[in-house]
């Protein structure tokens, strides 16, 4: 099997697209989002239509959660909070229906593989230091079977490995996978990168072959930030999809 992982597109339909079309060109077999369709950018509805209409399987970030009234928006900053809601305000009764029945958590390749937003017990709580890392990984061992971890939640694409009962930061933009390995995988983001790369960011798992590679997609981000402004949200989140940030 050949999977596509994405996470938090967060409204940013002229990224999702561009992502959408990479994929669309590289042979997948299925794709998989690790929550946060909504938020911050300035078009829900059509984002969460894409996920909808293709059957993609998906699992709910914290802002799909908040954005369908699961939960309030009251720990967010201002920037999240008035952004979600905006897009509670925006979305369509069919697609608040569709957010509210997404799974927490997700089992593909037999169990092996487990699929989250944040972490591996929670939908909101951040992986972000080794502290966080080797907590997940003890979580995972105590799901039988399961080596690999995808995360999303931080916007910043990166990989761990434990191995030896040492744990492994890795940067590299492919990797082949081990079966005495435990992997915990960010895809990063697409709708609003955080690691200092502005473009769309996600990787490509191959099980028949092991691999796992990231890519960035360029998109027209200007585009995106005209439609911030247009639809009266906060103008730094148009500020920082320029940089990255």
């Amino acid at each position: 099997m050949r999977y596509a992982f994405i996470s938090d597109v967060h409204s940013n339909l002229e990224a999702f697209s561009a992502v959408l079309k990479k994929i669309d060109g590289s042979a997948i077999d299925e794709i998989v989002c690790l929550g946060d369709i909504v938020g911050y950018n300035a078009n829900p509805n059509e984002c969460v239509e894409i996920i909808k209409t293709r059957n993609i399987k998906c699992i709910m970030g914290n802002h799909d959660s908040r954005a369908a009234g699961l939960k309030e928006p009251d720990d967010f900053n201002y920037l999240a909070r008035d952004a979600i809601l905006w897009t509670r305000k925006q979305l369509k009764e069919e697609y608040l229906t569709f957010l509210k029945t997404l799974p927490r958590k997700l089992y593909i390749e037999n169990n092996k593989i487990v699929v989250v937003h944040g972490s591996v017990n929670s939908t909101d709580d951040y992986i972000l230091s080794l502290s966080d890392v080797a907590d997940n990984f003890r979580m995972m061992g105590e799901e039988s079977g399961v080596n690999i971890c995808f995360f999303g939640h931080t916007h910043v694409r990166i990989g761990y490995k434990e191995a030896n009962a040492n744990i492994y930061p890795f940067y590299e933009n492919k990797i082949m996978i081990e079966d005495s390995v435990r992997y915990l995988i960010n895809p990063g983001s697409v709708g609003q990168p955080r690691d200092g790369d502005p473009g769309a960011s996600f990787l490509i798992y191959d099980t028949n072959v092991k691999t796992m590679e990231f890519y960035r997609v360029e998109y027209d981000r200007e585009k995106t930030c005209e439609k911030i402004v247009r639809a009266g949200l906060h103008i730094e989140l148009a500020e920082r999809l320029t940089v990255g940030w």
